[in-house]
């Protein structure tokens, strides 16, 4: 509906009255001089034709009809008045207007059989002689107590109307110059009177937008006064709460947008209430343009579409896990609650997320790497008990060699155990200094290319391997020389083992931007791409035979990865069955030479 200004409104009313006003008047006052006039014609008739009564007491006679003729001819052409006189019988004697020869008999005219009756007559009709609306008053001719003949007059109604049409136009336009002026002086005291309540208005929408400092003068008006008063009143009340809430909002803001968990909070229409950072981020959605909007807009998860909707179903059900699949799977864990007002009746739902995907990896990673162990370790000692028990079987029929092969098996396997817990040793070492810091030094890198290649050189003569080395442009970064030297070595060594003989292992470090890469490439018979994901991780072997029998501990490519995380790079690797792998190193390149930096 379209809203009106009071002040409009107002003025609109008194408009009203006053038109009302003016048609009521001059209904009246038309009314009044149409009744007045209309007596007046009528009395005026009644006087024209006693004149003509009194005149012709002595003509009515057949013989003083064309003189009597005349004489109401004649009476017409100078005052307007058609006079008729008629006969006892009916017949017309003399006529105004036409020859009393053409017209028919009037006996049963009403004004002419009231007034042969005795009275006085009177009618307002058309006439068929002149086709004009007359007004007719008849009055009777009486001599010897006897009425001998009727005297009619009558004047035609436009005649009549025509003046009091006059007088109408008269009275409106001066009853209308009477309103207009009075409308007039009604809109300038309304508008005076109307200024207070803008005035009013523009504080009310300044209260609106916030100004709640400003403050409204006092009217004159009693009345108007308390009304702004109790504006100003009120004003200064928000103001005092909107300051509460708008710190406590802030407050709440503040813990909520801190919390690592994410917060979800629903009403009983399953609309978002609200949200806090953490929960936009794990759900991937915009927290202000989804505040408002339903359930099913806002969360593309069905098992949290299900969880909400259970709690405000009244469900017990106030924690469940679920996967959720927005950039990566993801495992979070749910709890729910009901949310109350102040009465206790039940508004909506919160609900609290926790990204427990880590904690799931952690775990699972800790259950692998013990069952790992476990059997790497077991393996081995099994092996030691197996031999050892053998030797103390005091068996007459085993021969000294056999003992001396035994004995050199028990060797290699307790070297074996040897190797894996110092693997597992420079693993918790690596994964304490990840945790702390370590000193990292700033130079050229061939010197520690170089060292491990050389480290090397042994086991790939004996398979008769050639391990070539390409350094360009004497790449610089900071890092730990003893611990790169040993991620060198790991890397170098598999590409050594899983080589065939007479083939070639290329290790090449270059600067690419703002990194250095050190590339071993083998040809070797490459890593189907199901296990790229994971030789990273501890004691995973791809050939589980063949690493055991050539002597690795599954745990070379962890240590690899935690190097080179410790020193803020990155490990890759490039593999497919039938040729041969590439195992990449990215350190950050060095900014400046011989420094010595602290890394974490």
């Amino acid at each position: 509906m379209r809203e009106k200004r009071f002040l409009y409104q107002l003025y609109l009313i008194y408009a009203m009255v006053a038109g009302a006003s003016f048609l009521a008047v001059t209904w009246y006052a038309s009314v009044t001089l149409k009744t007045f006039y209309t007596h007046h014609i009528r009395d005026d008739l009644r006087v024209r034709a006693q004149l003509l009564a009194a005149e012709i007491d002595d003509r009515l006679s057949p013989a003083h009809a064309a003189a009597l003729d005349d004489l109401c001819k004649r009476i017409f052409r100078e005052t307007g008045t058609r006079l008729t006189v008629i006969m006892k019988d009916g017949d017309v004697l003399a006529e105004s207007y036409i020859e009393p020869d053409l017209m028919d008999s009037h006996r049963d005219r009403p004004e002419v059989a009231a007034a042969l009756a005795g009275g006085e007559g009177m009618a307002v009709r058309r006439s068929n002689t002149v086709h004009q609306t007359l007004m007719y008053v008849a009055l009777p001719v009486v001599a010897d107590g006897q009425v001998r003949a009727v005297v009619r007059a009558a004047l035609s109604v436009d005649a009549i109307g025509r003046p009091l049409r006059l007088m109408y136009a008269e009275i409106a336009v001066g009853f209308l110059a009477i309103t207009v002026i009075g409308l007039l002086f009604q809109w300038l005291v309304i508008r005076r009177r109307n200024r207070p309540l803008e005035e009013m208005k523009r504080g009310a929408e300044l209260f609106a937008r916030g100004n709640l400092g400003f403050r409204l003068r006092l009217p004159d008006s009693r009345e108007l006064a308390g009304l702004a008063r109790a504006l100003n009143q009120m004003a200064g009340q928000l103001d005092d709460r909107i300051r509460t809430i708008s710190n406590q909002r802030q407050e709440l803001e503040a813990v909520l947008g801190s919390m690592a968990e994410g917060v979800l909070a629903f009403d009983n229409e399953e609309r978002l209430l609200n949200l806090n950072r953490a929960a936009s981020e794990l759900l991937g959605i915009d927290a202000a343009a989804q505040r408002g909007r339903h359930l099913q807009e806002v969360i593309r998860n069905a098992d949290l579409q299900q969880f909400v909707v259970g709690l405000l179903g009244g469900s017990d059900e106030g924690e469940r896990d679920i996967v959720l699949h927005h950039r990566g799977e993801r495992l979070l864990r749910l709890h729910g609650t009901v949310l109350r007002d102040i009465g206790g009746r039940h508004i909506g739902v919160l609900v609290v997320l926790n990204d427990v995907t880590r904690l799931r990896l952690l775990e699972i990673m800790r259950r692998d790497f013990v069952a790992n162990v476990s059997h790497e370790l077991k393996t081995p000692i099994t092996s030691i008990k197996g031999f050892v028990e053998t030797l103390l079987d005091d068996s007459a029929c085993r021969e000294p060699d056999e003992d001396r092969r035994f004995l050199q098996i028990i060797a290699r396997q307790a070297d074996r155990l040897n190797a894996i817990i110092d693997d597992l040793l420079s693993l918790s070492r690596l994964e304490q200094e990840t945790d702390g810091r370590a000193v990292m030094r700033s130079g050229p890198l061939r010197g520690v290319i170089a060292s491990a290649v050389q480290t090397c050189k042994v086991v790939s003569d004996s398979r008769e391997i050639i391990v070539a080395l390409e350094i360009e442009d004497e790449p610089r970064a900071a890092v730990n020389p003893a611990l790169l030297e040993q991620a060198l070595i790991n890397l170098i060594d598999n590409a050594v083992k899983y080589s065939e003989s007479g083939t070639r292992v290329e290790v090449a470090a270059r600067r690419v931007d703002a990194e250095i890469r050190i590339a071993v490439i083998d040809q070797g018979r490459g890593i189907e791409k199901q296990h790229l994901g994971r030789i990273f991780e501890r004691f995973y072997r791809v050939d589980k035979a063949r690493s055991r029998q050539l002597g690795g501990t599954g745990l070379g490519l962890a240590i690899v990865k935690h190097i080179v995380q410790l020193h803020g790079g990155r490990v890759t690797v490039d593999s497919a069955p039938g040729r041969g792998s590439t195992f990449a190193i990215y350190l950050p390149a060095a900014a400046e030479s011989g420094a010595t930096v602290t890394m974490t």
